[in-house]
């Protein structure tokens, strides 16, 4: 007997309800407490990139920690800034920034330099250079109280709008949370809905969803604690929040399912709680560890967006199974049959039939009398809507594609019409050598011909040098966007041409920093971690699949199926946003630029979750062809069987994802539309018609494993089947060598 199983974890926890209960309780109050701490750092950085090692240098040699800037902008429609009334619109509130003194280090005006350039060409705006007291990462929180003085001028004649490392963040976190807010309140109340029509019952399906907002809240907590000692970007949260609904309510609807089929079938209720611990839990466990699996592929990008994504991602699909496989079976021992209270009326639990009526029924006989056209028309229509994945053009979204109404994006358009946007995240050329040499100098002037003549650059500022001479560093402004795609080919010309041809024989190591070189480092890791991302998730999942099924047949398709559906995902995704077919119609906002991290997070996310219903009804099959040695009987049987409660799972899994797709920021837009399209082809192209079409081609052949893997150790998802010589019915078969089941 091993140490650990699920169904002996549903027993202590069924015999001991309320010992479960309190424990959580403790669990749940401290990730409150925890959840409280939550810190926040911007997490797009790569490490040993570029762009890093020109950001530590101008740390450790040059500026040391540098303070958070911002730029604030004062316009008027009417007045110049020679009218006194603008001077003294403008002294005023210099002078109420510089009051702000615990978290502005200084600030200051065109009427105090006299410095043009921070007047604009018809003379109606001014721009006043700030800075903060803390740095980018605590930027966003230190930077509300300069952002509530600036809304109290709204009013007085002038618009007054800033923007910089502290309030684009701010506003971003703000749109996010509006956008998770909303995500959930669609998705909730619709899953709730879906989980009445499921069950019948309204507890039933209320209980799924409270445990699964406790396995979020959990997760949250866990997030917090290492947000203290690990970076944890902003999204995390609204990730956590919709695989947190997604798995959550999909893991308890399971064990929930299979518990209530136990009580029908006149099992106790701890014994029926212990079954369903057996079965279900089991399969969820499994389940779980097959998303841990693909998300521990996130890892292995260096950059700090997806070790923060996989961390949210993994602690809460975690307290998800760790809900399911206690918390929900104390709930169960408590609830007994009162989890069918609130029945809808006219409705009647009943147990599953082997008859073909009902629409999967029918669906899967039809499929199964003509496999080779229904698995090559459901191959073609897959690969056809992958093919737009070719054009793909990988970037980063920026504030061009910001919701426009945010303050701080107000400010950056001003900015990027009346001066440079570039201002606002300049490009740092950092010297590591000796920076007050003659060829350093010379270099210098140099890169400054060289980018006079390309428009993409604005102007360029003169070379600081540290105190010891060790080290310097020229600021660049770009025109627009810093994250455009424009001012990112503008970086690549800047790295590959102008810097090597103006430092040629200069004996020094010159990098490219700020946040545009960041960018342009952290697009080209995504790329090239794709591939060895798929290739990690690919290797780990086969294996894990070849143990489960004891079939070299049966992962190998697994893969190939769930390679189709996520290659679809990735078409559709850029139709939709980057070629706009459709965009408007679903309330999306176009955009030129495919987020850079979207799909090596979504290849982790999607193999994972696609994997999870197609283990479901595999082991459903497998159980069956074990018992029976029908194949046929087999994949029709165990897609009846799983068809109610694998179709409503998808179905919340939908509108979670849409729920979140439908905020305003567009990251969150095309991951949320992503997912629910790879899960809606998964649940209906995929399982209802490419699964039972190429089982019924390959027969027995599904099953096969070569003798020399026959060491391979036997892993049961949903417990053992039953075996026999055949079912009623079906044609007598005896199980060969080298098949799972076989001697």
């Amino acid at each position: 007997m091993s140490v650990f199983s699920p169904d002996r974890l549903a027993r202590k926890s069924a015999n001991h309800p309320w010992l479960t209960l309190g424990i959580w309780l403790i669990v749940i109050v401290g990730a409150l407490g925890a959840a409280s701490q939550m810190k926040f750092t911007p997490g797009f950085d790569v490490r040993g990139s570029d762009s890093a090692k020109a950001d530590d240098i101008l740390e450790n040699k040059i500026l040391g920690k540098s303070p958070a800037t911002e730029t604030i902008v004062v316009q008027s429609d009417s007045k110049t800034v020679d009218d006194p009334e603008f001077q003294a619109f403008v002294n005023s509130l210099v002078s109420q920034v510089r009051g702000l003194s615990k978290t502005v280090g200084g600030v200051t005006s065109y009427y105090e330099l006299g410095d043009e350039s921070l007047v604009s060409k018809d003379r109606r705006t001014t721009i006043l250079p700030v800075s903060l007291t803390s740095t980018v990462v605590d930027a966003p929180k230190e930077v509300v109280p300069l952002l509530d003085t600036i809304k109290d001028q709204s009013g007085s004649g002038f618009t007054v709008l800033t923007a910089g490392d502290g309030s684009i963040w701010h506003d971003q976190q703000e749109q996010y949370q509006k956008d998770m807010e909303a995500g959930e309140s669609i998705g909730i109340p619709v899953a709730l809905v879906i989980l009445v029509i499921v069950f019948g019952a309204v507890v039933a399906a209320g209980v799924p969803i409270i445990l699964a907002l406790l396995g979020i809240l959990v997760s949250v907590g866990i997030t917090a604690m290492l947000s203290r000692i690990l970076g944890i970007d902003s999204i995390t949260i609204n990730m956590i929040s919709m695989i947190g609904l997604a798995v959550g309510i999909d893991y308890t609807l399971f064990i929930v399912e299979r518990f209530r089929e136990e009580r029908l079938h006149g099992l106790a209720k701890v014994d029926a709680v212990v079954a369903a611990g057996g079965t279900a839990s089991r399969a969820v466990l499994f389940s779980g560890i097959t998303v841990i699996i693909a998300l521990a592929g996130l890892v292995i990008v260096p950059t700090a967006i997806m070790g923060s994504l996989a961390i949210g991602a993994i602690t809460v699909v975690i307290a998800a199974v760790a809900v399911a496989l206690t918390l929900l079976p104390a709930v169960l021992s408590l609830l007994g049959d009162r989890i069918n209270w609130l029945t809808i009326p006219g409705r009647k639990e009943k147990l599953q039939t082997n008859d073909d009526t009902g629409f999967f029924g029918k669906t899967t006989k039809v499929v199964m009398a003509h496999p080779w056209i229904s698995a090559g028309l459901s191959v073609a229509l897959l690969v056809a809507m992958a093919i737009p994945y070719f054009t793909i053009n990988i970037g980063s979204t920026g504030l061009s594609s910001a919701p426009q109404g945010l303050d701080s994006v107000k400010a950056f358009n001003i900015l990027d019409k009346e001066f440079s946007a570039g201002r606002i995240d300049p490009v740092d050329v950092v010297v590591d050598g000796n920076a007050n040499s003659v060829d350093v100098s010379l270099a210098v002037s140099r890169l400054r011909e060289a980018i006079a003549d390309d428009p993409s650059f604005a102007e360029m500022g003169t070379l600081q040098v540290s105190k010891n001479g060790e080290a310097g560093y020229v600021e660049i402004y770009l025109n627009g966007d810093s994250t455009s795609p424009e001012a990112m080919d503008a970086l690549r010309r800047l790295r590959s041409d102008y810097v090597p041809a103006a430092f040629k024989n200069v004996s020094t190591n010159v990098y490219a920093g700020g946040g545009t070189a960041g960018a342009v480092d952290y697009v080209d890791t995504m790329n090239s971690y794709l591939p060895i991302v798929i290739g990690f998730v690919l290797t780990l999942s086969f294996i894990l699949l070849l143990m489960v099924f004891r079939s070299i047949v049966i992962p190998l398709k697994a893969i190939v199926m769930n390679l189709l559906s996520v290659g679809a995902a990735y078409g559709l995704v850029v139709l939709v946003f980057q070629h706009g077919v459709g965009a408007s119609l679903l309330g999306f906002q176009q955009s030129d630029q495919i987020e850079a991290w979207l799909p090596v997070f979504l290849f982790a996310v999607l193999f994972g979750l696609s994997m999870d219903y197609h283990v479901f009804l595999l082991s459903r099959i497998q159980e069956t062809f074990i018992r029976t040695g029908d194949n046929t009987y087999a994949v029709s049987h165990g897609l009846r069987s799983t068809a109610h409660i694998i179709t409503g799972a998808a179905a919340i899994m939908m509108v979670v994802f849409a729920g979140f797709a439908m905020g305003e920021m567009v990251p969150l837009q095309q991951m949320g539309f992503g997912l629910a399209a790879a899960v809606f082809l998964d649940a209906t192209v995929v399982r209802t018609v490419l699964v039972p079409a190429s089982m019924e081609l390959l027969g027995s052949r599904n099953w096969y494993l070569p003798s020399w893997l026959n060491w391979l150790p036997r892993i049961s998802v949903e417990g053992h089947a039953t075996p026999a010589a055949h079912h009623e019915g079906a044609g007598a078969f005896e199980l060969a060598p080298g098949t799972a089941g076989g001697q």
